[in-house]
């Protein structure tokens, strides 16, 4: 993804804005259509034919069909959308931040109620060395 606007230079972070809007409408669409009953089942019917349903791109079909949550939001994805798509799954909120960070729920949880996690570091990949990144 190009980096051209003040905030592509945050570490780790996909600003859900006007542009990741438009371009995630559809996957937008389909997760949040698994909070009806109607739509659940239909997923679970047959989840190749629910997905079809919504135009989105070959690359957003297979990061839903496959559970990539970091690549959905890369892929238009809006957190609030996609923790749909992972209800389903039987994945909860917390469980989902601790899989999108990669440090399991225990230690999300951790970091978390220990205040989260330090600025440093984590502002602008710009202040990072060369050998850190």
């Amino acid at each position: 993804m190009p980096k051209d606007k003040e905030y592509d230079d945050i570490p780790g972070t996909v600003v859900f804005d006007s542009d990741q809007a438009a371009r995630g409408y559809h996957l937008n669409q389909f997760c949040i259509s698994l909070r009806t009953q109607e739509g659940r089942d239909a997923y679970k019917a047959d989840r190749e034919a629910y997905i079809d349903r919504f135009p989105m791109t070959p690359e957003q079909r297979e990061a839903a069909l496959n559970q990539e949550w970091n690549l959905l939001l890369e892929l238009g994805g809006n957190i609030y959308y996609t923790s749909k798509l992972a209800a389903f799954h039987g994945i909860n909120f917390q469980n989902l931040a601790g899989l999108m960070t990669g440090m399991g729920v225990d230690n999300y949880r951790k970091m978390m109620v220990g205040g989260g996690r330090g600025i440093d570091g984590n502002r602008y990949t710009s202040e990072w060395d060369e050998n850190d990144g």
